[in-house]
């Protein structure tokens, strides 16, 4: 049932099989009812024959004869058997077999047994001149149902068969039709499998009828969105290289400077500097990992539960020894209840490091960064507020481009910090902006849904 077309011919067959059904059982009961109304017009008749020949001689009695004719009607070449009672008003047997059931309704044909065997009965009363009050006699007439039985199948199997060419046809007519019905959709798949492994430009909808269209507009739009991540991903590993190619170039230098370097002193001071640079690339390769992993489709959606008031206190103290070193007063302002969000869990902690750790980096000694956390309706709200140098507010959308720097930044930085931040918070749902603080610098809202 995986292919389309096995389907759609399993459901036309389904519905053809039950209208036959229907109609079969519709045209059983049609025969049915055209062979017993031949059957009691044949019955009525063969009464009314009998009826009309019974007598009253001038002694007052009853004389029945039996006309031929009133029994040769029902000679179809089924050898049906023919009974039949003549009976006065008042329960005298004239001719006929005694023990004949009656129909219960007058001129109306009944299906009964007698003797052993199905047989149609119908009576009919019919009134003799010169019998005593005037009154009716009763003709009974009964037939076996062979004759009965081989006119309605005779009428059944006709139907049927006509039925059954009228579906054969209906069906030959639906195959082909599905066929042709399904040749664009397989021109479209070979259309596509036509392209080369690189192939990425969009088809003309109009290869195909109006209702496959929004489907050839969702493969463009698909191939599309494969072309910008195709062309980010080149940029990425462009800037990438870019980004690692002086730090490990200046590291490739002062080794050989410290290599060389036969003073003591200077040989500690390059090899600190060595270390440094070592530091930061090692920090660039952790960013750029996080960045990786921060991308939409690279890792299993996951919904972890985390306490945003207990990540940020963490991420605060694991932070206090640089703060301490550089004089900054870093502070929280948070309730003690905690404050549920529900997401990637490491990399929410990710994006409050980066925010954090861009705080610090950009605060002058002696400076101050303030982180707040707190709960806004159904939103968990994340601020930090630094007296920095801020950012130019026409600057605020590139920064958050990977390895934008504002120009005439000096403090060290890859320009991935708020990249990272970005992706974290809207694969949580959320939204980050940046303002002017206060105090001057800057102040960064996290909003994210709150668990």
């Amino acid at each position: 049932m995986s292919s389309l077309r096995v389907q759609l011919l399993s459901w036309m067959a389904f519905t053809l099989v039950g209208a036959i059904c229907v109609n079969l059982y519709i045209s059983f009961q049609t025969a049915s009812a055209t062979s017993d109304l031949i059957t009691d017009r044949t019955l009525t008749a063969s009464a009314r024959v009998i009826a009309e020949d019974v007598m009253v001689d001038e002694s007052g009695n009853v004389r029945v004869e039996i006309p031929p004719s009133a029994l040769e009607m029902f000679d179809t070449g089924h050898r049906d058997r023919v009974y039949y009672q003549v009976m006065t008003a008042w329960g005298n047997l004239l001719t006929g077999f005694p023990d004949l059931p009656r129909s219960v309704a007058p001129d109306v044909g009944e299906d009964t047994l007698f003797r052993g065997e199905p047989v149609r009965v119908l009576t009919l009363f019919h009134p003799v001149v010169g019998l005593r009050d005037e009154s009716d006699i009763s003709v009974t007439v009964a037939v076996t149902q062979n004759g009965n039985t081989s006119l309605r199948n005779r009428l059944w199997l006709s139907d049927f068969t006509k039925q059954l060419v009228l579906v054969l046809l209906a069906g030959l007519v639906a195959t082909l039709g599905l066929q042709r019905g399904l040749a664009p959709i397989l021109r479209l798949r070979d259309l596509v499998r036509a392209r080369g492994s690189t192939s990425l430009e969009p088809m003309e909808p109009e290869i195909v009828q109006t209702e496959l269209r929004p489907l050839v507009h969702a493969l463009n739009d698909h191939m599309e969105r494969v072309q910008n991540q195709m062309a980010a991903q080149r940029r990425f590993v462009s800037n990438a290289a870019h980004q690692l190619r002086t730090p490990l170039a200046l590291i490739s230098t002062q080794a050989s400077v410290a290599a060389r370097e036969t003073d003591p002193d200077k040989r500690d001071e390059a090899l600190q500097a060595l270390r440094n640079s070592t530091k930061q690339v090692t920090r660039l390769a952790s960013q750029l990992l996080t960045l990786s992993r921060a991308e939409p489709g690279s890792r299993r959606p996951r919904k972890d539960r985390i306490d945003l008031v207990a990540t940020g206190r963490l991420v605060l103290e694991n932070h206090a020894e640089y703060a301490l070193r550089r004089a900054i007063d870093l502070g929280l302002e948070a309730d003690d209840a905690p404050i549920w969000i529900e997401g990637d869990g490491t990399m929410l902690r990710e994006m409050v490091v980066n925010l954090l750790d861009n705080a610090l980096r950009y605060t002058p000694d002696q400076g101050m960064v303030t982180m707040r956390i707190q709960r806004d309706g159904t939103y968990a709200l994340l601020q930090i507020e630094d007296n920095g140098p801020g950012i130019p507010e026409p600057e605020r959308a590139q920064v958050f481009e990977r390895f934008y720097r504002v120009i005439g930044t000096t403090a060290e930085g890859s320009g991935l910090g708020l990249a990272i931040v970005r992706d974290v918070v809207d694969g949580a749902g959320g939204r980050v902006t940046l303002e002017d603080a206060l105090g001057g610098g800057l102040l960064v809202t996290v909003r994210l849904p709150a668990a």
